[in-house]
C-alpha cells in the first residue's frame, strides 16, 4: 500500500535562482539573482516588477462576468495584459444596465495599474522567459470603436427623453399620432412640418377642468399613472 506523499511548498522565487552545483544559464550579476526574494514577473520572471492586479469585465445582459489577473508584473508583459483585457472589456463590458456602470470603473482601474507599470525601467535582460509584446495602443486597436455603445446608449436614451410627453412644458410643440380616444404624442421641433400643436400649459390634475386657466386650449392631453397625473393643455399652431 503506498502512500501519497503530499505536495511540497516551493519558494516562487527560487525557480529563478540556480540550484546548487549546478551552472547558471543567466549573467553573472543579473539583477534578479542578486536579490530572488524581490518580485519577478508572472509571465517572464524579469525584474524590475510590481505587484498590480488587471482587470476585465464581461456584460451578458441579466448576468456579468468579473474577471482579474493579479501580478507581478515586468513593464512589458503588464503593458500588454492592460491593453489586452481592457480591449475586451471595451466591447464585451456594456451588454446590461448594471454592466454598463460597472465597466468604466473597471477601466478606470486598469488605468490605475498602468500608471504604476509605466513607470518601471525595461525588463532586465537574462530572465527565464521573453516578456510579452506589449503590442498597438488601444486607440489604434479596432476596439476603441467599443466607446461608441455607451455614446449611442446615452445619445439614444437622451432623445427618447426629449420626445416623451412626460418631460413636455409651456412653449414645447408635439405631434399627435393615434386616434383621439388612445393618442400618441411626442415633443418635436416647433419649427418642423410634423409640429400640430403648442402647448400652453401644464397642470398636474388630470380633472375635466385641468385646463380652465387656459381659455384658448383646444384641446387636453392627460395622463394617469398610478397616484400621479397631469394634464397639456394644447391649442393647433395653425391657429397660434
Amino acid at each position: 500500500m503506498s502512500i501519497p506523499v503530499p505536495p511540497q511548498q516551493t519558494d516562487p522565487a527560487a525557480a529563478f535562482a540556480p540550484h546548487p552545483g549546478a551552472e547558471s544559464p543567466y549573467p553573472a550579476g543579473a539583477p534578479y539573482l542578486a536579490d530572488p526574494t524581490r518580485p519577478h514577473c508572472r509571465f517572464c520572471g524579469s525584474v524590475p516588477a510590481v505587484d498590480v492586479t488587471v482587470r476585465g469585465h464581461q456584460g451578458f445582459l441579466v448576468m456579468m462576468r468579473f474577471l482579474r489577473l493579479p501580478g507581478p508584473f515586468c513593464r512589458d508583459c503588464g503593458t500588454a495584459t492592460v491593453r489586452r483585457m481592457t480591449a475586451n472589456s471595451l466591447w464585451q463590458g456594456w451588454w446590461g444596465l448594471a454592466s454598463a456602470l460597472i465597466n468604466p470603473f473597471t477601466m478606470l482601474m486598469n488605468l490605475v495599474a498602468w500608471s504604476k507599470l509605466r513607470k518601471l525601467a525595461p525588463p532586465a535582460p537574462g530572465a527565464p522567459g521573453t516578456p510579452l509584446p506589449v503590442g498597438r495602443p488601444l486607440y489604434l486597436r479596432p476596439a476603441i470603436l467599443g466607446l461608441l455603445v455607451p455614446v449611442v446608449a446615452v445619445g439614444a436614451i437622451v432623445y427618447s427623453v426629449k420626445q416623451d410627453p412626460d418631460f413636455a412644458s409651456a412653449g414645447d410643440c408635439v405631434h399627435k399620432s393615434g386616434s383621439d380616444f388612445s393618442p400618441d404624442l411626442k415633443v418635436v421641433d416647433c419649427g418642423g412640418s410634423d409640429a400640430q400643436y403648442k402647448v400652453l400649459g401644464r397642470v398636474d390634475s388630470s380633472a375635466k377642468d385641468a385646463c380652465a386657466a387656459f381659455p384658448t386650449a383646444e384641446a387636453t392631453y392627460w395622463v394617469e399613472k398610478g397616484s400621479s397625473s397631469y394634464s397639456l393643455c394644447l391649442v393647433r399652431i395653425d391657429d397660434n
